[in-house]
């Protein structure tokens, strides 16, 4: 087939290597502009670009695609595919393809939709999520559903690991839903109004703990901001990053924000007293320096344990 591609972090990367390792032509790919990393580190290219240009695929990164509808309609694509793209698609670009545009959406559709459905469904700890492949409309993430894959969320699982894993699974159900989706073997779905939710943008502020939320919720938290924005909270004025953690069952009742300790096999458990429950600091990362371990952490910090961490 002959077919445009649209998307621009790592998810939508193993979709791309998948249409075109299944032969299919893949005359344009389109991703967003090229981004400023850091102090003096110049731009850098979205991972998208990066692997478009590895396998010689022409890229284009306009901030708009307002101005692509000529361009497009001259490649004639038979399909465009979009996955994590980032930018709405206007009814003139979604006209142009004669089997339409299909998007790979990491959720369970109607659930989770909008802009972070991978961290939406770990704070909503849901014990199941998946991908949906759908045709595109005007709306946001509203169009007729395909064909979708369940797959479980481990407790360990944080976005980035959640990611990997969807977008193996997306790709793969892509390829041959889009198959089948041509071969006429499909009938589109309409999704339920039922269950709709949207998952807001996550910005660098989602990550500073409230610790009057329960341990529970603190827990999601940080694996669903995990690898970004993370969690963090302060000590001595720096910045404190709880990488990993875990809720500890029947634990101590204690003020608010406090750190504390509990002896166990072979070391010492460190913890902070939330809303509901105690949280168990496994990895932290002071400002500045490696991760390490809480128990590391908190030798090298008398004070640490009995203080009171800002709400």
């Amino acid at each position: 087939m002959q077919l445009v591609f649209m998307g621009t972090p790592d998810f939508a990367v193993p979709a791309l290597k998948r249409l075109v390792a299944e032969g299919h032509t893949v005359s344009a790919v389109y991703t967003q502009p090229d981004k400023p990393q850091g102090r003096g580190r110049g731009v850098s290219p979205p991972p998208v670009k990066t692997a478009a240009l590895s396998l010689g695929l022409p890229v284009y990164q306009p901030p708009s695609l307002k101005s692509e509808v000529e361009k497009i309609t001259q490649l004639k694509p038979d399909a465009i595919v979009v996955a994590a793209f980032a930018q709405l698609l206007p009814k003139s670009i979604l006209d142009i393809p004669r089997h339409g545009c299909l998007n790979v959406h990491p959720s369970l559709l109607p659930h989770h939709r909008g802009a972070s459905p991978i961290a939406g469904a770990i704070l909503a700890g849901d014990e199941f999520t998946g991908v949906t492949i759908m045709l595109m409309d005007p709306g946001f993430d509203t169009g007729p559903i395909l064909a979708q894959e369940r797959m479980p969320v481990a407790p360990q699982d944080t976005t980035g690991s959640l990611t990997t894993k969807l977008s193996e699974v997306g790709a793969k159900l892509l390829v041959s839903t889009l198959t089948d989706w041509v071969e006429g073997k499909l009938s589109p779905r309409q999704q339920s109004a039922e269950g709709a939710n949207y998952t807001p943008k996550i910005t660098k502020k989602d990550g500073e703990i409230d610790w009057h939320l329960s341990a529970t919720d603190i827990w999601r938290r940080v694996r669903a901001f995990q690898p970004w924005p993370g969690c963090h909270t302060w000590w001595h004025g720096k910045m404190l990053r709880i990488i990993e953690a875990s809720p500890l069952v029947g634990a101590q009742t204690g003020q608010v924000g406090q750190v504390v300790s509990e002896k166990k096999p072979g070391g010492v458990s460190i913890g902070v007293q939330t809303g509901d429950g105690v949280l168990e600091l496994l990895k932290v990362q002071p400002e500045g320096k490696r991760p390490m371990a809480a128990e590391e952490f908190s030798r090298g910090q008398r004070d640490f344990v009995g203080a009171l961490l800002p709400c």
